[in-house]
Formats: C-alpha cells, structure tokens, sequence
C-alpha cells in the first residue's frame, strides 16, 4: 500500500465523494452551493460544509435508530481536516449561506468561544446552533486549556444528551441540544479535540481528510462577484424550511423498510472488512457512520423544500395511509403523519457516508500512527483489497460491475482489478464471465 500523499490517479479518485455522485439527483440548493467549487477537492469540502450548516436548519425532524427507538435529529458534526493552502476556504461559502437564516433565526455561535460563552449562547437559542470556525488557529488558542471539556460537550451534543452546567448563580441544563458544526484545521488543531481513536468524539465527528495543496490561480485576483449571491438564495431557502417546520411542531421522518434492510446489509459487510483492516478500535465508527447516513439523508430530504415535506418520499414503497394529504382551511396540505426518504436521497446518503468512513479510516491512522503536530505521512485504505473483501466468494461479471459501482469505482478500474486478481492467484475463472475466491 502507498503512503496516502502519494496516492495514484486511479487512487485519488477513489476518495473523491461528489465525482461518484448524481447531480440531477442532489436538491437543487445544494447543487448551487456546489456550482461554487472549481476542483474536485473543493466540491467535496463544500458538500460536507453545506451538509453541517443545513442540518441546523431541521429542527424538528427526528428519526428513531436502535433497540430502543431513541431519538435522532439532523445535526451533523464535521471537521475538514486539511493542511495549508489546501483550499479550505470554499467552506466559508456555508457560512455565508447560513449567515442569511440566522438574521431571521439566531444560530450561529462563535467558535471563538470559552466553554461558557459557548454554553451561553446554546441555551439561550433554546439549544438550537450551528458552530462555524475556519480558523484553525482560533479553535487551537481556545481549546488549548478546556480541549477535554469541549470534548465532553459536543460527545453529548452529537447524542443530543443533556449538558449541564453549576455556576455560583445556580445550575442550568440544556436538555436536547441539538448542535450543528463545521470546522476546518490542520492535524494538530484536530488532535486538540480528538486527542485518540479511543476517545469517544472520534466515532461522532465525520473527518474529511484532504491532503493536496490548492494551486495558485490568476483568475483569483481579479475574480468577478457573479456568484456572491448564490449563498444567500440558498440561505434565504433555509429560511423558509426552517420556518416551516417550527411551524408544524416535531415530524417523524423515516428511511423505508427496504432502505433499512440494505443500509444494515452494507454496513455488516463493511464492518467485518475494516475491523479486519483496522482492529476492534474502529468498530463504533462504522456503527455510528448508520445514525450519520440516516441524518445525511434526512438533510437531502429537507433542503428539497417544503412540498417534500408535505408528500412524504413519493415513492410506491410507502403505505398509502402516509401519503394523503388533507387541504387545510389556508389551502397549505399538511404533512403526512410520517415523513419517508425517497429512494435517491437514500442512495446518495449511503455513498457520502460510504465514502466518509475512508477518510475516517485515514484520521484514525493519522492519530494511531503519528503524534507530531503536522500533517502525517499515513498509508491509506488500499480500496482495492476493500472491494476485494466486499465480493462474495462466487460472483459474476454483472455482481463485480454493481460492488465497485456501490464503492465508487468506475466500471473500467474494477475489470481491471479483476485481472489483476487472476493474474495474482486470488480467484480463478470457473465459467466465462463467473469468478470464485482461492481460499
């Protein structure tokens, strides 16, 4: 395996999120936010950036997840994890967006913050927030002293525990912090707040790792400002979908039985494959990475705006008790008792979050394998063995073809890795176009 820095074409792309994504399928605000970016990389920093802010915009959306049906809400944690000049800048763009939401609803609360202040602003917005800092430097400063403290926090925040507090002047407890976060830093900035794969923050907090430097370009001194104002569409779209749903009170939205079954599925086999790759350390990661999805795809769902939210997914899957809509007196339908992800909204969740635990698996590297203070050489995943593990021990062309689409890798690269196998002894051809595992 090559050292991530170092990784290949073939390899980077890999890594890539929106290149494997379908942009006719994405909500329209979220392809403007992503008509912003110029590469690859930026793309995939500003999908995250804009996944994190939207996600504070649903307040009262909630999921059920586990044996004992607890309650979910959309808030996504995020920490964009980049060295130097790496063009992390582009995330400022969600900033902007959310800029606009919170004129009409405070949300946004400084990451230059003491524990305190931070606290503060959180229960005085009724423990509804969004956390954006790109300043690794500021965040550093801050958590120097009271890094563990914050851990503790945003741990309980991302379970949406209650956080309590004991002052002189009394006790006070925000009950169901709902908090979302964006934060971009360099790999020390990130060890100040995830100090180890142990620490229980590690498996809350999505890590997008990025590691190229951004190229200078000319075009940046003398840019136009035509897009300036693509942020606040955006935002003043938020707006209105926040509003709604304050409107209507709690809603419970829901992934299909179907979609269940398939993320259960997907995530087993992923779990036996990167504990194998990784060890047992991992393992909360890929389990928690089902309560990411489920928010990712509920974000999706929301920024589709407020008809999406009255009809339910739309799709023949829901019961036809959860789709009618009943015309109210001011001819608004309501929404339908339980609100269902469509089919492609669970797809694209299912890729982002896919993907996502890659560059996890790079972060937990990093931080098993390195304690300097900047970025880390750190050998990455190799996808190939990834998709090799994923395979059953007897698959055809057509199974070989659907694997690595699931994975993101392109038709051509995944027949190439199949001659590959062949050519190393790891399967055998036993019919034309059939292939079985040598044991």
């Amino acid at each position: 395996m090559k050292e991530f820095q170092n990784l290949n074409q073939e390899e980077q792309v890999v890594l890539r999120i929106v290149e494997h994504l379908d942009m006719q399928n994405l909500p329209e605000s979220l392809q403007t936010m992503l008509s912003l970016a110029k590469t690859e990389e930026e793309k995939d920093m500003l999908l995250m950036a804009t996944l994190a802010a939207a996600s504070a915009c649903v307040p009262n959306l909630y999921f059920r997840y586990g044996p004992t049906g607890k309650k979910y809400y959309a808030n996504l944690q995020c920490f964009i994890l980049a060295s130097s000049a790496s063009g992390k800048g582009i995330a400022n763009q969600a900033l902007e967006m959310m800029r606009v939401v919170d004129e009409q609803y405070p949300m946004l609360i400084a990451g230059d913050s003491t524990l305190a202040a931070w606290y503060k602003a959180l229960e005085e917005q009724g423990g509804i927030g969004y956390m954006h800092e790109s300043e690794g430097s500021v965040i550093t400063d801050i958590w120097r002293n009271a890094a563990a403290n914050y851990n503790t926090a945003l741990r309980k925040a991302a379970e949406h525990e209650a956080i309590s507090r004991n002052r002189v002047k009394g006790a006070s407890e925000i009950a169901c912090p709902r908090l979302s976060m964006l934060l971009t830093g360099t790999f020390s900035q990130y060890k100040a707040l995830v100090p180890s794969v142990e620490n229980g923050y590690f498996s809350r907090l999505l890590t997008l790792v990025e590691r190229g430097s951004h190229p200078f370009e000319k075009s940046y001194v003398t840019a136009k400002s035509e897009n300036s104002a693509l942020p606040k569409i955006v935002g003043r779209e938020l707006s209105r979908i926040y509003s709604r749903l304050m409107e209507e009170g709690e809603r419970e939205w829901s992934l299909t039985d179907s979609q269940k079954e398939r993320l259960g599925e997907k995530l087993e086999t992923e779990y036996r494959t990167l504990i194998d790759m990784l060890g047992e350390n991992f393992h909360s990661t890929v389990i928690r990475m089902a309560v990411q999805i489920e928010r990712i795809a509920m974000v999706l769902s929301a920024m589709r705006g407020t008809s999406a939210l009255s009809r339910g997914a739309g799709n023949e899957l829901i019961p036809a008790s959860n789709v009618e809509i009943i015309d109210k007196g001011d001819n608004r339908p309501s929404l339908v008792d339980t609100i269902y992800c469509s089919d492609q909204d669970y797809e694209t969740a299912e890729m982002i979050g896919s993907k996502m635990l890659m560059h996890m698996a790079m972060a937990y590297r990093m931080i098993k394998g390195d304690e300097q203070e900047t970025m880390p050489e750190v050998k990455g995943l190799d996808q190939r063995k990834v998709v090799f593990e994923l395979l059953k021990p007897v698959y055809d062309n057509h199974e070989l073809e659907s694997e690595g689409k699931r994975q993101g890798v392109s038709r051509a690269t995944i027949f190439r890795w199949n001659e590959k196998w062949l050519a190393e002894g790891l399967i055998i051809r036993s019919h034309r176009g059939k292939y079985q595992k040598v044991a």
